[in-house]
């Protein structure tokens, strides 16, 4: 159980978790945000938590999407949604035993690094198991958010199952009373998307 703080950072998926999820989507016209996204986003921000996403992109390795069409899709979510402090990207395929492919921690690490967080201090948010392993491995906070291919095992097995992301943000938020981890650092957002 996690000590119930102020998180240094909230790094949430982006399929499923920030925007619907159009498997393989490479067009930026098909980008469509979660309910409640925005103003999820909004709290966090207000509030001055640095928020990133996390996120799995094996349609680059599969040859589905280019880079570039990966970039644009990322592009509109940040034109929808508002600037992240961070984003890391994974763009391997299960087979090529990559460490950051979630449900490995290296997406999770290396975005809290980005931000000048301990892993520990950060809560990740998604919407099925590869995410809650993920921050596990690392360390972090994990709050599930299911959705329709969220399947019941991963549900059970979550640390922490959420209605939606207003929720989420409810439960982040109240925990804002306790000590406060260091702030993200100035750099940071000019570091711009982070891929291997």
């Amino acid at each position: 159980m996690f000590e119930r703080r102020r998180p240094g950072a909230v790094l949430f998926d982006r399929d499923g978790t920030l925007i619907r999820d159009v498997p393989y989507n490479g067009d930026p016209r098909r980008v469509e945000p979660m309910p409640g996204a925005a103003e999820a986003l909004c709290r966090l921000r207000r509030a001055d938590v640095p928020v990133a996403v996390v996120t799995n992109q094996s349609g680059v390795a599969k040859g589905l999407l280019t880079p570039d069409e990966m970039d644009q899709v990322n592009a509109r979510v940040e034109e929808l949604l508002g600037p992240f402090d961070a984003w890391a990207i994974c763009v391997h395929d299960d087979g090529d035993g990559c460490t950051c492919r979630k449900p490995a921690p290296g997406l999770v690490i290396r975005a809290a690094a980005v931000l000048d967080v301990s892993p520990r201090d950060c809560v990740v948010v998604g919407d099925i198991g590869r995410d809650m392993e993920a921050a596990r491995a690392a360390g972090a906070r994990g709050i599930l958010v299911p959705t329709a291919v969220t399947l019941p095992e991963e549900i059970d097995q979550a640390p922490e199952v959420a209605e939606d992301l207003t929720d989420v943000v409810d439960r982040v938020l109240s925990d804002a009373e306790g000590p406060v981890p260091a702030v993200a650092a100035p750099w940071a957002r000019a570091m711009g998307w982070s891929r291997w």
